[in-house]
């Protein structure tokens, strides 16, 4: 009998880091664990970074777990069967929800003899949710991001507040109140991933029943969509060149980020989250992140500052249109090689608006 542990939760709420340092803390405790990165694209920036510390990972891409169910299925069973494990955790797409109906329900249903399906966990940015809460305090109208937010943290059968090391003490222990009140059946938790502080929390609530397996969330999946459709999705590889002896492949993905970020400020755009992998010609790696219009960007793994060539991986999550994204990430990559001394050549951008979706099965709680 495995486990299988499902993560929700919006885009840079830091799903994958949640993944990787629960799995490391399970891995401590004597499990066999395996995870699972998931998204509408190809080229996944997370993926790298993971493999880089676990040794049994596999993706889903092209769609969420709730389209892509039998991908999800296979993965789950190869992972099993080639690597032994006992334990699957996997992360959704960040702009997926209805997973209780979608994913959650059917592996119990189809799959329970073989299977324990832990607590859907929602993962949350406390800065994230608090924007959201300033918006709604001022009466504006619910945004479609808003509202997919909101259906994300509903359905949640445990919210884990992660980044908690972020915000003063006071407001952390406010946010997680306001959580209880609002979501009396689900578990909250409050952590960091980074830091490991308060991560056994989140691991207890694991093994706890799921309280909120019975919601129906009341969702327009019109809305739904239009709130996907918001945001331009971008995978985009580029061969990167020193013009001398070496470059600073850190330094290359900072600047393109910080340009990225700038930009989107100055446009109004709602940086889901931006991501860059620089994997160096020595096989070492710099990773990079951005989950806010204007900020800095978060150093996740630093390279080795002199290598001769590397290869880049960009995926931005930008609400604007495709085009508009295609042109400022070219204007970022521009800016970095000309302060790095690089020559890059990049594949054709590809960001797209993902399709309507359509699960391949929807299940009402048992007894409904």
């Amino acid at each position: 009998m495995i486990t299988f542990i499902p993560l929700t939760g919006f885009l840079g709420a830091g799903k994958t880091t949640t993944m990787t340092a629960a799995a490391l803390a399970l891995q401590e405790q004597g499990r066999k664990v395996a995870v699972i990165t998931n998204d509408q694209g190809v080229e996944l920036v997370d993926t790298k970074l993971v493999r880089s510390k676990l040794d049994s990972v596999a993706e889903v891409t092209g769609g969420c777990f709730c389209c892509k169910f039998e991908d999800l299925v296979e993965a789950i069973v190869a992972l099993v069967a080639s690597d032994s494990v006992d334990t699957v955790i996997a992360e959704a797409v960040g702009s997926c929800t209805d997973l209780q109906a979608t994913v959650v329900r059917p592996l119990r249903q189809y799959y329970g003899d073989d299977m324990v399906v832990a607590p859907l966990t929602t993962v949350v940015d406390p800065l994230r949710h608090l924007a959201f809460a300033r918006a709604a305090e001022r009466g504006e109208p619910e945004s479609d991001l808003s509202y997919l937010f909101r259906q994300q943290v509903t359905e949640a059968d445990v919210i884990a507040v992660n980044k908690l090391d972020t915000i003063q003490p006071d407001r952390a222990e406010e946010l997680l109140a306001t959580l209880r009140t609002s979501n009396p059946k689900a578990t909250v938790v409050g952590y960091s991933a980074t830091t490991g502080a308060h991560l056994d929390t989140l691991l207890d609530a694991w093994e706890a029943p799921a309280t909120n397996e019975d919601v129906v969330l009341d969702i327009d999946y019109d809305r739904y969509a239009a709130a996907e459709a918001q945001l331009a999705w971008m995978n985009q590889e580029l061969d990167l060149t020193a013009a001398g002896d070496g470059f600073d492949a850190t330094a290359w993905a900072r600047t393109v980020l910080q340009e990225l970020s700038g930009w989107a400020a100055e446009h109004g755009a709602v940086i889901g989250h931006a991501k860059i992998t620089v994997e160096t010609a020595g096989g070492d790696f710099a990773k990079l992140s951005l989950t806010e219009s204007g900020a800095q960007p978060t150093l996740d793994r630093a390279a080795d500052a002199h290598a001769p060539a590397g290869r880049a991986v960009v995926n931005a999550r930008v609400a604007c249109e495709p085009d508009a994204l295609d042109a400022a990430v070219t204007e970022a990559v521009g800016a970095a090689d000309l302060a790095t001394a690089v020559t890059s050549s990049a594949t054709t951008p590809v960001s797209f608006k993902p399709s309507y979706p359509r699960p391949v099965h929807r299940l009402a709680p048992a007894g409904a």
